[in-house]
């Protein structure tokens, strides 16, 4: 199964419009923030997400969410998505929030992701929401789980792992040395099998010069489907699989 699985004037009222909409725990739903006329669509929580990807919408009618990174797999470690904001980001000195005070984990996350424009809590916010999905997923398929990270449909897992729900390390362990879809240069040896592969999932791996050394499903062969990369191969190409994890 998949859980598809993302001070200024302006970021006080994003500010406001998390503390009413946002959830720090788990509990009941969120409330997207009222629409304004420089970015009717978007929520806070993707405003705050546009700021920290430096794609925050300029104004009009037509402004969208921030498109989600592509990830690419990682032999050594999880995949997910960029940790640092593209702008300038607040220093750790000026976190902090306007009630109360971070945890030394907290602050820790928040280190270096935090838009000089936006309300940390909200930056938090997002990585507690972050451990609700994982924690959500996994607890009806860890292999669900494990393929989001992979596929970077869970932003920051990996940082929001670390330093707000480390309970859910098992789940990066078995994200580590994925691929999602795409195509790979150099993918590591070994077996490897599909999680969530739709029914025109495809695959092949070829060699330096590109000849194909490998390619499935074999015909009338059902999800999950397995595969095996060998020593030397140059390259792994991916449609409609979703995400491999290590078999």
């Amino acid at each position: 199964m998949r859980t598809p699985l993302r001070r200024s004037a302006a970021s006080l009222v994003l500010a406001a419009a998390l503390a009413a909409g946002c959830s720090s725990g788990g509990g009941s739903g969120r409330t997207e923030a009222a629409p304004t006329a420089s970015a009717p669509s978007l929520s806070a929580a993707e405003r705050v997400a546009g700021e920290q990807d430096g794609t925050a919408p300029t104004g009009g009618p037509t402004a969208s969410a921030p498109a989600r990174p592509t990830a690419s797999g990682a032999p050594d470690g999880p995949v997910h998505g960029p940790s640092a904001p593209a702008g300038p980001v607040r220093p750790d000195a000026a976190l902090t929030p306007a009630t109360g005070t971070f945890t030394p984990q907290e602050k820790k996350y928040l280190s270096g992701r935090v838009p000089v424009a936006a309300d940390p809590a909200a930056v938090l916010d997002i990585g507690r929401e972050t451990c609700q999905r994982l924690s959500r997923t996994a607890r009806h398929d860890k292999d669900a789980a494990a393929a989001a990270v992979v596929a970077g449909d869970v932003r920051d897992a990996a940082d929001a792992v670390a330093h707000l729900c480390p309970d859910q390390r098992p789940v990066l362990d078995a994200a580590r040395g994925g691929y999602p879809d795409g195509t790979h240069a150099s993918p590591a040896a070994g077996r490897y099998r599909s999680v969530s592969a739709g029914p025109d999932c495809t695959w092949q791996i070829t060699d330096a010069r590109g000849t194909q050394l490998a390619a499935g499903p074999a015909p009338g062969a059902t999800a999950p489907h397995t595969l095996t990369v060998p020593a030397g191969a140059a390259g792994l190409q991916s449609t409609g699989c979703y995400a491999w994890l290590r078999a």
